[in-house]
């Protein structure tokens, strides 16, 4: 399975990502080494949207707080960027697609990156993943 994470990059010309304490939902806490995962910088921080493509060099799933009776299962990953985005993909470029009929790996990426803010890692379907790719190099 692949993923992508929608957050906070600081430098996206970096070669190796850390992204501590990441919040997941769509299956995104399966997420584990070796994987492939999307990086998006969150427009919610100033960035642009895909900014390439990488590996997952290492995923650790945090435990969960005690006392807390509903809670979202929290990651840290580690990722090694292997291809960078040659076209700007975001919410400008997804929103078209918000509430289409007939699917398609652009409305699957708006709705699970766009509908809520939050920033976060989200498991993709292998259509959204083939998508993605032709993106990046």
């Amino acid at each position: 399975m692949a993923y992508v994470i929608k957050a906070r990059i600081d430098d996206i010309d970096a070669a190796v990502f850390a992204f501590s304490g990441a919040k997941t939902m769509y299956g995104g806490k399966a997420i584990a080494a070796g994987d492939t995962i999307f990086l998006f910088a969150s427009e919610n921080a100033g960035g642009s949207g895909l900014i390439g493509r990488g590996i997952v060099t290492a995923a650790e799933a945090l435990p969960p707080i005690a006392g807390l009776a509903r809670q979202t299962p929290l990651v840290t990953i580690a990722v090694r960027c292997e291809a960078r985005a040659r076209q700007p993909l975001g919410r400008t470029e997804l929103k078209p697609f918000r509430g289409s009929a007939g699917g398609g790996p652009q409305r699957e990426l708006d709705f699970k990156l766009y509908r809520q803010a939050t920033d976060k890692i989200v498991g993709i379907t292998d259509e959204a993943a083939r998508f993605l790719a032709t993106l990046c190099s």
